[in-house]
């Protein structure tokens, strides 16, 4: 340790101990009611139950580790991208996989926590090496990782600003997460019952006289059923023979130039506008056929298949790739956007999808398939309606999304700042860091 305070190795946070795995065939092992920890239990920075429990007779050989000591992931798969670390909440035990912490009397465990967590970066980009099954840490690049350890008063500090960063993450989370079922519900009743002159959900139960049969199912007796071809502009490239998309050489692609929109880009009601390819302006005038529009439809043919967005009106000039195929509606037959969310959140055109399905794997979605898709077409006076819900549940989301994003970012910014000891939490807590 040196003058003011510094441990200098993540070795000198305090003791470190593995674990190891009792006999799974000695059935009086498994079954009692101590925790037993493996990496499926680490999704979470608090171990407070796992999956497997040993009895006193499968932990007799094993350390019980306090609530307060800090486990971590040692050899796992989920090392390639992520280094797990979680705290105890109860007495447990660990299997030969992680590794416990228990911190040094000088040293806070909840700032050894936030210590670990914040070398995450460091350890999967140069500190876990490839065995011949599994990744695992490098010991010896880990335990001589060099961090700030300031005076215990200053460790308890910073602990405190990021646990109060680390709640408000995990109540905007579980509130996001919330609003997203609560959305998933609302969506899919408007896109089934639609609603009335007085502005309420149908009710077929209570009014089935204003519901009927249709290829569909169970829909609205004022609203139609059509084929998507039949809902296009003359001009939407699935009107044409040929791809949707243009197929493109690696060779034809430049550093910068025209975006060329991909699978990476499409996302369920959002376009993702991080651009990493490009065409040349002679090759974009060559392949004008396949330029995206605003309030053109985009989905996504490859990976997760189906996944819809509309393009927004700042797109500028771009390209649909061929994994991804863009429609052009008709704007006085159907909204944009009401497509949008039927091949996203309604069941017709989900089901539709899905049984154009390969091998049992949704690898792409046939033009035919996509042209013939049925949607139903509520009147438009009842369809804007239906939009501007939509419109406004779906916007709560984001804002509330664009804050939990917000809000991680302040944490990554206050571990750079406060485990590093470029800011003090004094100053901090005082409003006079800059």
């Amino acid at each position: 340790m040196s003058e003011d305070g510094q441990i200098r190795t993540v070795s000198q946070l305090g003791r470190w101990r593995g674990g190891a795995t009792p006999a799974k065939a000695v059935a009086t092992y498994w079954g009692g009611d101590i925790p037993w920890v493996s990496p499926k239990d680490m999704s979470e920075g608090a171990i407070r139950d796992t999956l497997d429990r040993l009895t006193k007779a499968g932990a007799a050989r094993l350390e019980l580790h306090s609530p307060g000591d800090i486990a971590v992931v040692f050899r796992s798969g989920i090392l390639r991208r992520a280094f797990p670390v979680a705290r105890g909440t109860i007495p447990f035990t660990v299997n030969q996989d992680l590794k416990v912490l228990h911190p040094a009397p000088n040293v806070d465990a909840g700032y050894a926590f936030h210590v670990l967590r914040g070398l995450e970066r460091h350890v999967v980009g140069s500190a876990v090496k490839s065995g011949t099954t599994v990744e695992s840490v490098d010991t010896a690049v880990f335990y001589q990782t060099p961090v700030h350890v300031p005076q215990l008063a200053d460790q308890r500090a910073i602990a405190e600003i990021l646990d109060t960063v680390d709640e408000a993450i995990g109540s905007t989370e579980q509130f996001v997460a919330k609003l997203q079922q609560m959305k998933q519900g609302l969506l899919h009743d408007l896109l089934t019952r639609g609603i009335d002159e007085n502005g309420e959900l149908r009710d077929p139960e209570l009014h089935p006289e204003e519901f009927r049969d249709s290829e569909l199912g169970l829909i609205p007796e004022s609203w139609k059923v059509m084929a998507v071809g039949n809902l296009l502009a003359a001009v939407s490239p699935a009107m044409r023979s040929g791809p949707f998309g243009s197929a493109l050489l690696k060779s034809e692609l430049v550093g910068e130039g025209v975006p060329l929109l991909g699978i990476d880009n499409v996302h369920v009601e959002r376009l993702e506008s991080i651009y990493s390819r490009f065409v040349t302006p002679t090759k974009f005038r060559e392949l004008s056929r396949y330029r995206v529009f605003p309030k053109d439809v985009m989905i996504t043919i490859m990976g997760t298949v189906g996944r819809c967005c509309v393009v927004p009106d700042d797109i500028g000039d771009a390209l649909s790739s061929k994994h991804v195929w863009t429609l052009t509606f008709d704007q006085s037959r159907y909204s944009p956007l009401l497509a949008c969310l039927q091949f996203n959140y309604a069941p017709w055109a989900i089901g539709h999808f899905r049984r154009d399905e390969q091998g049992g794997i949704m690898s792409a979605i046939r033009s035919d398939t996509l042209r013939t898709a049925l949607l139903p077409v509520p009147p438009r006076d009842e369809a804007a309606v239906i939009e501007q819900v939509c419109s406004i549940s779906s916007r709560r989301v984001l804002d509330e999304e664009r804050l939990l994003e917000k809000l991680r970012l302040l944490r990554t910014g206050l571990q750079d700042d406060l485990l590093t000891g470029r800011v003090h939490a004094t100053k901090l807590a005082g409003g006079n860091a800059a």
